[in-house]
């Protein structure tokens, strides 16, 4: 089957087909019929099946060839990596179409945002707090919306944009076509639909093999040491056959913290998460995508903004919260029929979170086998090469610690000359002895200048000359003794 053969127009298709996107997805061929038709949707399917242009593709083609200026449809996502993504499907989709779309999301500047909306946009993505925001300046008019979707609905739910959501649904007509998706259906989710949607059809889309989404990846999961994650992760990510890797920790400081950590072994590594500035989240990911950064560090809030099909592993640094975080979070590979490989770690404290995992996916590993960067199935499960370590480069040796490391006769060498102590005397450097204006080696730091000055004062005959006084760079800080006595004479 192809999208022609779903009603989706010659435009969009060949836009589709420039990318390589044929054949549609499950979800794709069970929900784009029934919205082409204005049907209210409740699409269900695991991430990573093709929900965007489930809904976006009808979408697309309800507004025209040519619509006129001014909202017309809303997409509301999550967050902001997800909203940036989103847009990107759509503008695919529509690249042959006289559609505007924009990304309304904050840790950006309102203007650029607002200017696209005056422009005409049809389109608008964006996250419910900056949706909300302009509309209550009156700057985003929700009145003329005919089609309203949500997006990752339960990770709205999740981040308590629930009663957000009911502002955005209150600002549109009754009338509008409205479409929820969602990989998970909880119950107050279930709730919002029956309120604010007309009898919708609730379509859950599986594979027809309903253990290909477990096939397409290999789980793999470690009871590992906190000490030792660094060099196992540095070791799973030299596997024969690794493509792009995304890291998934709890905290946005370990996020950090192992960025930081795998550049310094060597790696390429960037990362996404909540203390970083929206450009440099949107620099991170469009490096990771791009492939000028093969590792991406992410927390949970980022992982359903991750759409890149070449994932080849997922790391969990440590246990997601829950079986569909960790669901989310692996989902970031084996897309698109592809494979890919998940890899656990579970410390000795969070064994109770994964046997809640474990038996709610029914995957089988209850007891996590023990594992260290040395153990010998670590190689044999991820097709490491033997002797491989988890460092690409020798960390570089602190200056401090360089210097630290030298003999002490060269350490002073290196110095300039003698450490002059305390002494009483200005003399030369490194605080040696001043004597008929010449210095002597460095070393006493309590030497004294005796009668010089009276010899050079008066020179060769010539008129006295008066001696100028002058601070010498030795260590010690004490007073001349008598040194121009004789000049004074």
């Amino acid at each position: 089957m192809t999208f022609s053969d779903l009603g989706i127009e010659t435009d969009m298709v060949d836009a589709l087909a420039s990318k390589g996107i044929i054949e549609p997805f499950p979800i794709q061929t069970q929900t784009i019929p029934l919205a082409l038709s204005g049907q209210d949707i409740i699409g269900q399917a695991k991430t990573g099946t093709g929900k965007t242009f489930g809904f976006g593709l009808p979408l697309i083609q309800h507004l025209g060839l040519h619509p006129e200026p001014g909202v017309k449809a809303l997409v509301v996502v999550p967050t902001r990596e997800l909203c940036v993504q989103v847009t990107q499907d759509l503008e695919l989709a529509s690249a042959n179409r006289d559609v505007k779309i924009v990304s309304i999301y904050g840790g950006k500047a309102y203007e650029g945002q607002i200017e696209q909306i005056k422009a005409g946009a049809q389109i608008v993505v964006g996250t419910p707090g900056r949706l909300l925001d302009l509309a209550s300046q009156r700057l985003l008019s929700l009145a003329d919306v005919q089609v309203m979707v949500l997006d990752e609905a339960d990770k709205m739910l999740d981040l308590g944009f629930l009663g957000d959501i009911e502002k955005l649904f209150a600002q549109t007509k009754p009338t509008r076509h409205t479409m929820l998706f969602s990989a998970t259906m909880p119950g107050p989710i279930v709730a919002l639909a029956r309120r604010f949607m007309t009898r919708p059809i609730h379509i859950r889309a599986t594979d027809p093999d309903e253990g290909l989404w477990q096939s397409n990846i290999k789980h793999i999961v470690y009871r590992a040491h906190a000490l030792d994650k660094d060099e196992v992760i540095g070791r799973i990510l030299q596997s024969e056959g690794r493509g792009k890797t995304v890291v998934f920790t709890r905290t946005k400081r370990a996020a950090a913290k192992i960025v930081e950590e795998l550049n310094d072994r060597g790696f390429s590594a960037g990362a996404v998460h909540g203390d970083m500035t929206q450009e440099a989240r949107e620099r991170s990911m469009a490096a990771f995508k791009a492939g000028k950064k093969d590792i991406l560090i992410a927390t949970d809030v980022a992982a359903r903004g991750i759409d890149v099909n070449d994932v080849t592993h997922v790391i969990n640094h440590t246990v997601p919260d829950d079986h569909d975080a960790y669901l989310h979070r692996v989902g970031r590979t084996g897309r698109a029929g592809k494979t890919g490989i998940a890899v656990t770690f579970v410390d000795w404290a969070d064994m109770h979170k994964w046997a809640l995992i474990n038996r709610a996916l029914d995957m089988g590993q209850p007891d996590p086998v023990e594992t260290y960067s040395s153990s010998p199935h670590l190689y044999a499960d991820l097709n490491i090469p033997e002797g491989s370590k988890g460092r690409l480069k020798a960390t570089p040796i602190p200056r401090v610690e360089r210097e630290a490391s030298r003999p002490p006769r060269e350490r002073s060498r290196r110095s300039g000359g003698g450490g002059g102590g305390g002494g009483e005397g200005r003399g030369g450097q490194g605080g040696g002895e001043q004597r008929g204006g010449e210095r002597s080696g460095g070393g006493r730091g309590a030497g004294a200048s005796e009668g010089s000055s009276a010899a050079s004062s008066s020179g060769e005959g010539g008129a006295p000359r008066r001696r100028r006084r002058r601070r010498s760079g030795g260590g010690g800080g004490g007073q001349s003794s008598g040194g121009n006595t004789g000049a004074n004479s």
